[in-house]
């Protein structure tokens, strides 16, 4: 009995945070987006937000280019890495950190930093971006990648996927030191290909980690935020608008919170929706 009530001491504080910080605005979240709720009224509304909401053009252009955020980003960072690390994994200690350093040093910059360097790449007149490809002669006139609407997202995924890579092989490389050695050297010995080892032995081994990494990723797309307020704003013409970035500027711009919670909890139920189809598609396989 002590200990269990020492135990819930402990927790207290953690929960009493949990509770005033995460499960409050959650609640109050949901409950606003039924409201009117602006700077000046407070108005019970209905399904009026939630109506509005799926007849919203901007709503739309906003849940696509997420989608494609997270279609073009999760696959991307799952195998890059894993790639990566099964490449770097054999190689000497002095090697696998410098990888690691390489890779991971984007994750730690600050997101400041990372908006300037890339914003210099990026540029239209003075970038190395253009000065590479036309040197190359890929293009024959410069691109403004931020500023127009064919390129835009494209430049934003780009930079989303090099600053989403560092922590995923770093798991991988962690995780492929758990691997059984004395499995796949017997596999090798009974005449297994390299892709039969990795299928049957490796792989298993690999699908907690995949797991996590995939929701995170995933939870990760649909929350890109900072990188579309410091480069285009969501711009041009809401050609990088993201539903975290619409929400945004619903409530700070514009002050419409009850609208921006409904958008609010509409990606909430995304990413939930999401990350569980992920844990059934790869959890059924998973041994913990």
């Amino acid at each position: 009995m002590r200990e269990t009530v020492i135990s819930y001491a402990f927790l207290a504080p953690v929960l009493f945070f949990f509770i005033i910080f995460v499960l409050a605005p959650m609640i109050m979240g949901f409950i606003t987006s039924f409201f009117n709720y602006s700077m000046t009224s407070f108005q019970f509304v209905g399904l009026d937000n939630y109506v509005r909401m799926f007849k919203d053009p901007v709503f739309a252009k906003s849940l696509i280019n997420t989608v494609i955020l997270v279609i073009g980003s999760v696959p991307v960072v799952v195998l890059f890495s894993l790639f990566v690390a099964s490449q770097t994994y054999h190689q000497n200690a002095i090697a696998r950190s410098f990888y690691r350093f390489v890779f991971f040093l984007p994750v730690v910059t600050g997101s400041v930093a990372v908006t300037v360097v890339w914003k210099w790449i990026y540029d239209p007149l003075s970038g190395i971006l253009n000065f590479v490809l036309k040197s190359s002669h890929i293009i024959t006139q410069n691109i403004s990648w931020l500023g127009d609407k064919h390129w835009a997202l494209m430049a934003i995924m780009i930079i989303l996927l090099t600053t989403s890579v560092g922590q995923p092989i770093i798991l991988y490389i962690a995780a492929m030191g758990n691997i059984d050695n004395s499995l796949v050297e017997a596999a090798r010995v009974d005449g297994a290909t390299e892709f039969q080892v990795f299928w049957k032995i490796k792989w298993p081994s690999l699908l907690p980690t995949t797991l996590y990494i995939a929701i995170i990723t995933t939870i990760n797309s649909f929350q890109c935020f900072a990188l579309i307020q410091l480069l285009t704003s969501g711009g041009p013409n809401y050609s990088t608008s993201t539903l975290m970035y619409y929400l945004y500027e619903k409530a700070f711009q514009l002050t419409e919170y009850g609208y921006a919670n409904t958008i609010g909890v509409f990606l909430a139920v995304m990413i939930a929706i999401v990350s569980f189809v992920q844990f059934k598609v790869l959890g059924n396989d998973v041994e913990y």
